[in-house]
């Protein structure tokens, strides 16, 4: 059966926001799923056993964020399924999982690579991009818009079939019929699933399924943030078990593992090591030599690590990294660098005389998953399997098939979950260095290899967040108790969306993917710098900046510093004036009622007092997305300083992200991006001396313990506003509510990320 376009991505671009000439320009995927033994496929979105259980394909990686629990959640309620029955598999490469919102959203990325599309609109443009490279990347929230509807076409179509199959057998009419709980019913006639499959596969699905009225959302009522989730987390019980499956879990007949050393930063060559250790070692069964790494494979990888480290690989290093260089340049950038207006606010008159100027400091973010870089891959008879997570699968298999000079076809990927990632894992350089070393390994003999970073190549070769230095100055109106008639945002920082977009869609080195975008503007790299507050003239620019190292996307990416200028700059102008933060903000937030609503309920919870000297609570609130559209949060921290260091007792949270399909699994996003904010206020974060970052393991970064992790309240606001994901919204709100809330308790201000940083 093929799928149409019309039956399962009509939602997708719908729910992205692109207006689609369906009718005109019709198109059909042969369905990629495959049925195991007694099942039948129906569509590209879920499979059914005789058994009874609905497996439901995800094109998505999960990597801690719910999305392997929220497509299968959709589906079983528009299908009518029991949730006990409910099985999960990675989706295959397929057209028919084009992730149409990111593309867009990401036009600027990859436009340049498909300039002969360049004549399509806009939306027209990235559902082709999507479509035809088969992009199904997993990042910036936007599962729920690509596929929610895609799923409940799917869903209701096969609903559909059922019904037809059990309605004929029963001999009455279909509308006498409906689902539940993993059977059709009718009346106290009832058919499982498993007994309608076969002969429901044979139907034709309808083109315009129906679906069931009103949309699926769980309401944040009182006390649900007690009660038990109706859909708990499909991968939960093998997490907590530790059953669960990484990519690092990976284990094969006759596996070796591979333990790599990376060269300094930036242009790094290896030059010559000590095989000695190597040949010594019967445990080891290659040396591999990449032109900047080297890696050593062995019957275990403990054995591997030691002996890479005992070769003492040597590297010719150009532009040495050092963090003294790096934040000259955006210090001099900042002042006097040529910037470029991203965006604009009424007038955009330049403020040559400002009332009120400040300047902080971002320094580089380390990602610190607990999974560290894993691959795992067998090359034989010119084919190549790779076993890896990968937030962009195709991308990843791509550059593999490059970098050993096969057809993107003799490339098989296995997706694999991500044992944390934070956008770590939509970088493909260790998919490049397993399909290397799996094709050394196999000039002996055909055998699978693991490659697993150590902790210290993990945090030496893995991009960080880029360092940003903001200059905020402000005009307040006339006579005014402080409110600001002008504010003009200045942010010297590396293009570093622009610099990935080189990497994932170019493939290009890292030091390639620097010179071809140097000097030009980012949008993305100033993301969430628009202030949500009613400023009549405001004025967003970058600065873009070298600073001798490459730079990522992290969890809340340009929004993780922004916000930080934002709040912090908007706080110490309340407390220039002597204002209460909490109606200094309101008060210029007459536009955004559900941001007011949001800082009203967090005052609620956190039993606001003011934000008086000395109390040690403070405020911050932030918007990601749109004005329509986009989620909202404000965050009280109650925090001190003691001889241990920094104290955070308590985060309270008030968050809007519209419709909300699972409480608790949003709950969890706000709750784990408050600690990864927190973490990012700490610590998490390193320099660079001598090309080598000074930070090497876990323990010296700062993160916070179990222990040391503060009581979490969080309440949704109830709202009926298109779906927005929660992950990232505690990530950029947490660490200027830090920092406000440490001046209240100590009344001095912390202008840095860490917030005890003297600046990269």
């Amino acid at each position: 059966m093929a799928i149409s376009r019309r039956g399962v991505l009509v939602g997708a671009a719908v729910g992205g926001g692109l207006l689609v000439a369906w009718g005109l320009r019709p198109r059909t995927f042969p369905t990629p799923l495959s049925p195991g033994r007694g099942e039948q496929v129906f569509g590209a979105w879920l499979k059914v056993a005789r058994d009874g259980v609905v497996t439901v394909a995800v094109p998505q990686t999960e990597m801690g964020q719910g999305v392997t629990t929220i497509l299968p959640q959709i589906i079983a309620i528009e299908l009518g399924a029991d949730w006990r029955q409910i099985a999960v598999e990675p989706a295959p490469v397929s057209g028919a999982y084009a992730n149409i919102p990111l593309a867009a959203k990401w036009a600027a990325l990859w436009t340049p690579t498909f300039a002969d599309l360049a004549d399509e609109p806009g939306d027209m443009l990235a559902e082709r991009y999507a479509q035809i490279t088969r992009f199904s990347a997993t990042a910036d929230g936007t599962s729920l818009a690509a596929f929610e509807m895609a799923c409940r076409n799917a869903a209701a179509s096969a609903r559909t079939v059922f019904i037809e199959e059990a309605a004929e057998r029963w001999g009455i009419g279909v509308e006498e019929c409906d689902t539940a709980a993993g059977f059709v019913i009718a009346g106290d006639r009832r058919l499982s699933f498993g007994e309608l499959a076969d002969g429901a596969a044979q139907r034709d699905a309808p083109d315009i399924p129906v679906l069931r009225p009103g949309v699926i959302a769980e309401q944040p009522l009182p006390g649900s943030e007690l009660a038990e989730p109706e859909y708990p987390r499909l991968d939960l019980p093998s997490k907590v078990d530790g059953t669960h499956l990484f990519a690092a879990d990976v284990r094969l007949p006759d596996m070796v593992y591979a333990a790599i050393k990376h060269g300094p930063l930036d242009r790094a060559e290896l030059t010559e090591f000590d095989i000695g250790p190597a040949e010594a070692n019967p445990r080891v069964v290659n040396v591999v030599k990449g032109k900047r790494w080297l890696a050593a494979v062995a019957t275990d990888w403990w054995t591997a690590d030691k002996v890479v480290e005992a070769m003492q690989p040597r590297f010719s290093v150009e532009g040495i990294a050092e963090s003294y260089r790096g934040q000259e340049a955006l210090n001099d950038a900042a002042r006097s660098g040529a910037g470029f207006r991203i965006a604009v606010r009424g007038d955009g008159v330049s403020i040559d005389d400002p009332d009120f100027a400040r300047r902080y400091h971002v320094a580089p973010a380390l990602h610190a998953a607990l999974e560290t870089a894993s691959a795992t891959a067998r090359y034989a008879d010119g084919r190549l399997e790779i076993w890896m997570a990968s937030q962009a699968p195709e991308r990843a298999r791509r550059a593999a098939a490059q970098a050993i000079g096969l057809s993107l076809e003799d490339v098989i990927l296995y997706p694999m979950p991500a044992g944390g990632s934070f956008d770590r894992r939509l970088e493909h350089d260790h998919a490049v260095e397993i399909a290397l070393i799996a094709r050394e390994v196999s000039l002996e003999r055909p055998r699978p290899v693991q490659l697993v970073w150590s902790r210290w190549q993990e945090h030496l070769a893995g991009i960080p967040r880029t360092p940003a230095v903001g200059l905020l100055w402000a005009d307040f109106k006339d006579g005014s108790s402080g409110q600001l008639s002008a504010l003009h945002s200045r942010i010297a920082a590396p293009p570093s969306a622009l610099e990935f977009g080189q990497r994932l869609f170019e493939n290009k080195t890292r030091w390639a993917a620097r010179e071809a975008v140097s000097g030009k503007a980012d949008p993305l790299t100033v993301e969430g710098a628009m202030p949500p507050y009613g400023i009549p003239s405001v004025v967003v620019e970058h600065v873009p900046t070298d600073i001798g190292i490459s730079t990522g996307r992290m969890r809340g990416n340009a929004h993780g510093y922004t916000a930080f200028f934002t709040e912090s700059f908007i706080d110490e102008a309340a407390a220039m004036f002597g204002r209460e933060p909490l109606s200094y903000r309101i008060e210029m937030l007459g536009d955004d009622v559900r941001l007011v609503t949001c800082l009203q309920a967090a005052a609620r919870l956190a039993e606001w007092d003011g934000g008086r000297d000395q109390s040690g609570q403070g405020l911050a609130c932030h918007r990601m997305g749109s004005k329509e559209t986009g989620g909202r949060i404000a965050c009280i921290a109650t925090a001190r300083l003691d001889t241990g260091g920094v104290r955070v007792s308590k985060l309270s949270a008030a968050v809007d992200i519209g419709r909300i399909v699972n409480l608790d699994i949003a709950r969890q996003q706000i709750e784990g991006g408050l600690i990864f904010g927190l973490s990012m206020a700490l610590g998490a974060s390193t320099e660079y001396a001598r090309g080598l970052p000074t930070t090497q393991g876990l323990r010296d970064l700062n993160l916070p313990r179990l222990a040391e992790c503060p009581e979490i309240e969080v309440e949704f606001v109830p709202s009926s506003a298109e779906p927005f994901d929660p992950g990232e919204l505690g990530a950029a709100v947490c660490a200027p509510a830090v920092a406000n809330a440490l001046f209240s308790a100590t009344g001095l201000r912390f202008r840095n990320l860490p917030l005890f940083s003297e600046g990269f």
